[in-house]
């Protein structure tokens, strides 16, 4: 049975093809009736808008640079949220563009997990799901990336079958060790001590010069995450926070070998009184990146200044 899941990537060079490649789709998807999203940076809503003309105001506008700032809240917060707002359509359509010309090395490896992750979150579902790649603007192995994340390539409108598509290869190839942090102080913690770790955070995200709502965050953000990691590994974990090119980096560090690459992507229905963890930590910081091995898990997040 085919899967009527459709994940198509476009390689676009100029704003020229860029239009060409985009507002056909959306027009296509108005016209049968379809819920139709657009999560892109902001700068290409204007030129969309024009394009579009009068039928710009049926279409859901998502400023990508913004809402997927953290690649881990996009599934969660902008794709699957829209999706399952219009579960009752036939069909649903969404172009969703992660990756542009400026993103961090961090951002991009969390980016091509994203795009892994997406042909997971929607299998079996009538979704059909556009990423504009800039070929112009982009290297070539992130254009060799996407060829590994999407089924379907798309290039001046011609249609072909990726001869590369390894979506779980992708995603345990970016399942990378992480940098190796600066001299920081290292808390161990366990239960007794989590109202310790909580104070060590929020001192460390004043002196760092957070306001005081973000620190409120950065503190409710490091809970989670300990909380989290003595509940599922249960043993105490490391924690570790410093200042890094305008962010304050918080880690946390267990024994733990077992993770869903899913958690925290998935909205949490209302009902749901646990496991909310990873997804308010997606949602309050803006990148999280998450290493596994043997030897256990490191969750790291960071928070603007």
């Amino acid at each position: 049975m085919n899967d009527p899941f459709r994940h198509p990537a476009l390689f676009y060079r100029g704003d020229d093809e860029y239009i060409e490649g985009t507002v056909p789709f959306i027009a296509a998807g108005l016209a049968a009736g379809e819920p139709v999203a657009v999560a892109v940076p902001g700068a290409r809503h204007e030129a969309l808008r024009d394009a579009l003309a009068g039928s710009a105001d049926r279409v859901q506008l998502v400023d990508m640079c913004r809402e997927g700032r953290n690649p881990g809240r996009i599934l969660p917060g902008v794709l699957l949220e829209f999706a399952d707002r219009h579960r009752h359509a036939e069909r649903v359509r969404i172009i969703g563009e992660p990756i542009w010309p400026g993103r961090t090395a961090a951002e991009y490896a969390a980016c091509v997990q994203h795009e892994a992750l997406i042909n997971r979150a929607f299998a079996g579902r009538d979704v059909e799901i556009l990423c504009p790649y800039d070929a112009a603007g982009l290297p070539p192995d992130v254009l060799e990336d996407a060829e590994r994340t999407h089924p379907t390539l798309i290039e001046s409108t011609a249609y072909r079958a990726s001869t590369r598509y390894a979506p779980d290869e992708a995603l345990a190839d970016y399942n990378e060790p992480l940098p190796a942090p600066p001299m920081a102080d290292t808390v161990f913690v366990h239960a007794g001590t989590l109202s310790q770790a909580r104070a060590f955070a929020m001192a460390t995200a004043r002196d760092a010069g957070l306001d005081p709502d973000r620190a409120d965050d950065f503190e409710l953000v490091v809970n989670e995450l300990i909380t989290n990691s003595i509940e599922h590994a249960g043993t105490r974990c490391a924690v570790r926070v410093w200042v890094e090119q305008g962010h304050l980096v918080g880690e946390v560090v267990d024994g733990g070998r077992t993770f869903d690459p899913m958690s925290g992507r998935r909205p949490a229905p209302p009902e749901q009184p646990r496991g909310r963890g990873l997804l308010l930590v997606n949602h309050l910081t803006d990148l999280v990146r998450i290493h596994r091995s043997e030897q256990g898990t490191t969750i790291r997040v960071y928070v603007k200044i």
